[in-house]
């Protein structure tokens, strides 16, 4: 029962953020993750897809060593929650405009060798995405009803433009680590609030 209520609110609170709001466009890549077409159109993401795989990403992240975790973000409304998350765990943030050769030249000034990227949207972070694939290094991504997931290792399905969606993603990541990590022993103990991710208007 308490189970079914946690869900429950979780639901809620990912419907209140509009994570579950796609694109009108849909990539044949991302269809088992749609629950259904509005009647405008507007496709929808399965959030329960969305909740399993947070917490799937989350578990993957918290075995790396978080100095080797790189997060990037060329969406405005992605850059503060890339770069809060990043303080709070200790990863590495690129927001907003991601230098060519910053993962693939070894004699850039900004050169940085992740294990492993997080990307907020595959077509906005397509350069940071094809250096992660040109080292070797796997990728988890936020991915929308029109993204192709060719080179995504892990997805997590999403609005990705969304201001208060990609802040709560971003959050949930981040509390989901610490749990993992055993930095904080229960959700309760989180105590960051979803305003501390989100990015101005």
């Amino acid at each position: 029962m308490e189970e079914m209520e946690e869900m429950l609110a979780a639901e809620e609170t990912y419907i209140s953020c509009g994570v579950q709001i796609g694109t009108k466009q849909k990539n044949a890549d991302m269809i088992s993750f749609i629950s259904q077409v509005r009647n405008d159109g507007l496709y929808l993401i399965d959030l329960k897809e969305s909740d399993h795989r947070i917490k799937k990403a989350a578990k993957l992240m918290a075995r790396y060593d978080p100095s080797k975790i790189l997060v990037v973000a060329a969406r405005q409304y992605g850059q503060k929650p890339i770069e809060k998350m990043a303080d709070v765990i200790g990863a590495m943030a690129i927001p907003g405009k991601f230098m060519p050769g910053t993962l693939t030249n070894p004699n850039a000034e900004q050169f940085i060798e992740p294990d492993i990227l997080v990307v907020t949207d595959p077509i906005g972070d397509f350069q940071a995405l094809k250096e992660a694939v040109i080292t070797g290094i796997p990728v988890i991504g936020l991915c929308d009803s029109n993204n192709r997931t060719k080179y995504i290792d892990l997805i997590i399905p999403t609005n990705n433009k969304g201001r208060r969606a990609l802040a709560l993603v971003y959050w949930l990541l981040t509390r989901e680590i610490l749990i993992n990590r055993k930095k904080i022993e229960n959700r309760e103990d989180f105590d960051l609030s979803l305003e501390d991710f989100e990015a101005e208007l």
